[in-house]
């Protein structure tokens, strides 16, 4: 009953554009809206959203491919919009592939992984409180020391589920 916003950068659309038609095609999904921009130019409005969600893209605020592809982006500027956009008492759901303990960004180029505890610093360091985490997508076979896309771990990596909260003042 309510609408979703489907954000994409325009070099992830591009690259998801097959998928992306198939996924809305005949009207499928009419509660959704599509919004394809940058960073810098995308535009929330204040105190609009129930919830934002990131499934596998938090590490992509970082990720910076050889061949230049990816555009810079400025999570600080993203946590801000989004923390704007979140009604008080709004949640901030973050899944994404576990790095190494004590790794931070390092990984997110060759790994295309994460540090959790890393997140959750940025994310609260700008008002967002940690609301918990679930170990439901947590794999301890998963040594966290190889890409995502590596055979063997593929679609078996070790994730985290974080929830924040905007506090209600």
């Amino acid at each position: 009953e309510g609408e979703v916003i489907a954000y994409n950068n325009p070099p992830y659309a591009k690259f998801a554009e097959k998928g992306i038609a198939a996924r809305y095609a005949g009207g499928r999904l009419p509660n959704v809206q599509q919004v394809t921009s940058t960073i810098e130019a995308l535009e929330l409005e204040p105190a609009s959203l129930d919830a934002a969600i990131f499934v596998m893209s938090y590490h992509d605020l970082y990720w910076r491919p050889a061949d230049g592809s990816w555009p810079p982006t400025d999570p600080a500027q993203l946590l801000a919009k989004l923390h704007a956009a979140l009604k008080p008492g709004g949640y901030y759901v973050i899944i994404d592939h576990s790095a190494a303990a004590g790794s931070g960004i390092r990984d997110v180029d060759t790994l295309h992984r994460i540090d959790a505890a890393a997140v959750k610093a940025e994310v609260t360091s700008v008002g967002f409180k940690f609301a918990g985490e679930s170990k439901l997508l947590a794999n301890k076979a998963d040594d966290r020391t190889k890409s995502v896309f590596a055979p063997g771990v593929q679609g078996k990596t070790d994730q985290f589920v974080y929830r924040f909260i905007k506090p209600k003042k």
